[in-house]
């Protein structure tokens, strides 16, 4: 979809979700604080939204949904999460049910799933058990082979919208061999099922999400029939993984939802409020955190973007840049949740104020993103485990199909591939393009600093591009570290805390890149104040600090400039990213 369409079906839900801060909106947030306080599932929240038909944008368009671009589905749970992530995941979850379906399933399965939530079936993804987290391996719930079918036993806990779900999409033990091909994926529908063999677990109380499902069930020989299979058996956990994947590249639209409201209000405050003589906003030791924590928003953006369209343009590097996304956007983004409440300062424990008490929730809520669907430990092993043969191949040469991926990844107008999920790879074979393309887009960043007539912009994006060089040249320090690890710790060195070190600080280089690809390769079809040499200067800056932190290369003029452009967004209302759409947001401060 071009960024034109993009742009107009995003409007039109703002327009029709209405302004968060009026009482009498379809989803205001004093609706979605009354259903946090009372930890109440937000049904009639999740009903207008699916009246929308939100959730076909996340259903294949070849059976009955209009699933055609990831990042469109993406954007949209995004503008949903600005005023209630609950909701917005609860809608995401029945989708996420559906992906081992959509993965391995007949075209039988998906037609039948695509119809039965097009008519309001809800669905749950039961893959984690209570005694073994993210350890998948470790699973016990079984399914016996008889004739016709499977009996299924065992238990699935901490699992959304377990209870209220028409159907379960479960993970269960077929052999028991010790293999990968021990697991099969099948579909639990409870309507089906004789009354009383699913037994729902009591909802677990959270400390964000509160008004969210999250139980499990209780299964005892309940019998499924072979049609309730997805996928062969033996195929259960690559199609668990390869969900995982499109879960932990698109559960960032949750937190980046819920930090455009929180900048959001903080700078209702912070333009308004005067202290010592003058506004905060005003205040250099606060400008300076605000353009920190855009710039942090705006890298997290690129990185979520091009994570995204990655599931369409380079389904091969999946395991990378989905590890990659879910370790750095919900660690930055929580860093800058922290940034903003110094700067919000008591207003953010005001939990009944009728403008700023939607900031406690997010402030509750955006923490999902760190643990939902492989917590971010789990993600930077995932690279850790990678990083030597990444290192091996992400300097070069550059091949012909890596450039192409990248102009699909970052160039927001470029036709998408049509997405096919089951064509993803557990393992990127040491490709990672993002990384390998860094010093054709710098080549591209100086090009664009030579041409611009802006002297001060010239001087910024050329800036950037040093930094940007730095930032690539420590690629053979960690390499080195690598091979020294490797050297001194033998097998075991996969293991080491200095071996996830240089994988976070792979991660900063990979955000790098895949921000400097978007300045770069959008650079035409971006709206003004985009693409900005400041501004890519100051998010450069954020990654810098992984390597040198007590050397800025940004100055106050910079700083201004980023507050200047982030002033600008908030003024005119539109969403704090690349694609700014135009927001229903109300103008009144209180």
């Amino acid at each position: 979809m071009t960024v034109k369409n993009q742009i107009a079906v995003a409007e039109e839900l703002e327009r029709y979700l209405g302004d968060p801060h009026d009482p009498s909106s379809p989803m205001s947030f004093e609706t979605v604080l009354s259903y946090d306080e009372r930890e109440e599932f937000p049904h009639e929240l999740v009903g207008l939204l699916q009246r929308w038909q939100l959730h076909e944008y996340c259903l294949p368009t070849a059976f009955g949904g209009r699933a055609g671009d990831v990042e469109v589905g993406f954007n949209l749970l995004r503008l949903v999460a600005r005023r209630d992530p609950t909701a917005a995941t609860a809608l995401m979850l029945t989708d996420l049910a559906f992906m081992p379906a959509w993965i391995a399933g007949t075209d039988e399965q998906k037609r039948y799933f695509v119809d039965a939530i097009n008519h309001g079936t809800r669905m749950a993804w039961g893959l984690s058990e209570r005694e073994h987290g993210s350890d998948v391996l470790s699973n016990e719930m079984r399914a016996e082979r008889v004739e016709g079918g499977y009996l299924l036993t065992g238990e699935k806990w901490l699992i959304g919208n377990a209870t209220i779900a028409d159907a379960v999409s479960v993970q269960a033990r077929t052999n028991e061999r010790g293999g990968p091909g021990d697991w099969s994926i099948f579909s639990v529908e409870k309507r089906k099922a004789p009354a009383g063999a699913v037994v729902e677990l009591p909802n677990e109380r959270l400390h964000g999400l509160r008004a969210l499902d999250m139980s499990g069930i209780r299964l005892e020989k309940l019998f499924v029939p072979d049609s309730a299979r997805l996928g062969a058996e033996g195929q259960g956990l690559e199609i668990a993984l390869k969900s995982a994947q499109v879960a932990r590249t698109t559960i960032s639209s949750m937190a980046l939802g819920g930090v455009d409201t929180a900048m959001r209000v903080t700078l209702d405050f912070v333009t308004e409020r005067v202290i010592f003589g003058q506004k905060v906003i005003d205040m250099p030791y606060t400008r300076r955190q605000l353009a920190e924590c855009f710039a942090d928003l705006v890298v997290a953006d690129c990185v979520s973007t091009g994570a995204v369209r990655g599931l369409q343009a380079n389904p091969g590097q999946t395991s990378v840049f989905s590890s990659a996304v879910k370790y750095y956007v919900p660690t930055s983004l929580e860093r800058m949740m922290s940034q903003l409440s110094v700067v919000l300062g008591a207003r953010l424990y005001l939990r009944s104020h009728p403008h700023y008490g939607i900031y406690q929730k997010l402030l509750r809520d955006v923490l999902v993103a760190i643990f939902a669907d492989g917590n971010t430990v789990v993600n930077l092993k995932n690279i850790a485990l990678q990083l030597d043969g990444l290192l091996k191949t992400v300097r070069g040469p550059v091949s012909a199909e890596a450039a192409a991926h990248i102009e699909l990844q970052y160039n927001l107008d470029s036709a998408l591939p049509e997405w096919r999920p089951e064509k993803q790879q557990l393992f990127s074979r040491g490709g990672d393009d993002t990384v390998l393309l860094l010093p054709d887009s710098i080549r591209l960043l100086r090009e664009q600093a030579g041409a611009r007539a802006d002297e001060r912009q010239r001087e910024w994006l050329t800036r950037a591009a040093d930094v940007a060089e730095a930032l690539h040249g420590q690629l053979e320090r960690i390499d080195a570290e690598v091979q020294r690890l490797r050297t001194e710790h033998g097998r075991g060195f996969a293991g080491t805390a200095e071996l996830f070190r240089l994988a976070e600080q792979y991660c900063a280089i990979h955000a790098a890149a895949a921000t400097v690809h978007l300045f770069t390769r959008s650079a035409a079809v971006l709206v003004e104040p985009f693409p900005d040499g400041a501004l890519l200067l100051a998010c450069l800056e954020r990654q810098w600090r992984q390597f040198d932190p007590a050397r800025p290369v940004t100055d106050a003029d910079v700083v201004d400039r980023v507050v200047e452009i982030l002033r600008g967004l908030h003024d005119e209302r539109r969403l704090f990213s690349f694609w700014q759409f135009q927001l229903s947001a109300s103008g009144e401060r209180r």
